[in-house]
């Protein structure tokens, strides 16, 4: 049992940042949250530990909804899984990434895949479950043979539909993922790309999905992309630039979360540069699709933080505060961010308990120096990781 003095709290909901706070944790969960000014719970007895952390912010632990743990944000290359070495690599570059998110709060990651299904074989190999980042794989991303899609999964096999690889590939992934459109251009501005698969096959591999109790997370931009992966039912739309209003409508219809991926933009622009992409045309691409998340705000989308980590200039951890300054900069107050990087994340990855602080759950949250106003920066500065009630040394993780 423990009593927490926290100087601010934000529960994840989206609410209101409360100040002076006291948390009292018994038997690992949030036994009682109130003010300071308030009675003392009866739990709290006068000689129960208290730990003072007045000068911090606490929150929930984050999630970063979309990240390729085996692929380097700088060359992009995913290691070789081949031979025994090659493992050993790739286990220790994941176990690097995944100590990158620790350090800035996240708490739970998603992978959305790699052609050699390496951050599935990790979360396979024996000890890996005992990392405190709750890790959800994809194992690898199916998309059209001839197509975008080879850098973070395979092709389908010639000889079988997209549902029909989905029911017969029967890897231990925690949900499923599709590409349906390309990339984004980076000298053609708001160029948008065919859909890889028609309204059929992707309500076909939706149902297969679900015939195997796994939500689908679909890679897609554009407007005819994205209605159809909206329309057969996806769980997530991965990216969705350049979808537009109709389709932003139709998911906040349907419930369909949203992962952005809006710092992907800045970060190929800065790790290119001029010889590679137009400037111009990356800046207005950000612009545009900070104008869509202004608008799913409006209009009631859920959105979910998510950063594309392992994409070029895109840094695990790190990536998650850019990402949370590019909301602040689309006019979420950083409660409303927290809510998008931590509860609607942890729903969307089917974690229903995390991702917010309220009592008689696992007292599962991090703390970070200062108040929140100076959220996300404080990120870089964090002070105490708990899951369920027990404090994490940070100090035993190489945290950099």
């Amino acid at each position: 049992m423990m009593s927490i003095h926290a100087g601010w709290l934000i529960d994840g909901s989206g609410d209101a940042a409360q100040s002076n706070m006291r948390l009292g944790l018994k038997n690992g969960t949030i036994q009682s949250i109130g003010k300071m000014t308030e009675p003392v719970p009866n739990f709290i007895k006068p000689d129960m530990p208290v730990l003072d952390l007045s000068g911090c912010t606490l929150l929930p632990g984050l999630v970063d909804c979309h990240v390729h743990l085996a692929i380097s944000p700088i060359t992009r290359r995913s290691p070789s899984v081949n031979r025994t070495e090659g493992q050993n690599r790739f286990h220790g570059r994941i176990l690097k990434h995944l100590n990158q998110h620790l350090a800035r709060g996240v708490l739970a990651v998603r992978d959305g895949g790699d052609p050699g299904s390496s951050a599935l074989l990790y979360k396979a190999n024996p000890g890996t479950e005992d990392h405190p980042v709750h890790l959800c794989v994809s194992g690898k991303a199916w998309h059209r043979p001839g197509r975008y899609g080879h850098l973070i999964g395979c092709p389908l096999p010639v000889d079988l539909t997209l549902a029909e690889t989905i029911l017969q590939e029967k890897m231990a992934v925690d949900q499923i993922k599709i590409v349906n459109s390309g990339l984004n251009s980076l000298t053609c501005f708001a160029k948008e790309t065919e859909p890889q698969f028609n309204s059929a096959e992707l309500k076909a591999a939706v149902r297969a999905a679900r015939q195997r109790g796994l939500k689908t997370m679909v890679h897609a931009n554009g407007k005819i992309p994205v209605k159809i992966a909206v329309d057969a039912g996806c769980d997530s739309i991965e990216h969705g630039f350049f979808m537009g209003e109709e389709n932003l409508y139709r998911m906040a219809g349907r419930g369909t979360t949203w992962v952005p991926t809006a710092f992907t933009m800045k970060a190929l622009g800065d790790q290119m540069g001029r010889n590679r992409v137009d400037l111009g045309v990356v800046q207005k691409t950000l612009e545009h699709q900070i104008k869509q998340i202004q608008t799913a705000r409006e209009i009631g989308v859920r959105i979910a933080l998510g950063t594309d980590a392992g994409s070029a200039g895109v840094v695990h951890g790190q990536a998650v505060v850019e990402e949370m300054r590019i909301f602040l900069d689309a006019g979420y107050p950083i409660e409303e961010v927290v809510r998008c990087a931590a509860h609607s994340g942890a729903l969307l990855l089917g974690l229903p308990q995390a991702g917010q602080l309220k009592e008689n759950i696992p007292a599962t949250f991090i703390a970070v120096k200062g108040a929140p106003s100076q959220l996300p920066e404080s990120l870089n500065r964090l002070k105490k990781i708990f899951i369920k009630g027990k404090q994490i040394n940070i100090d035993s993780y190489n945290l950099k």
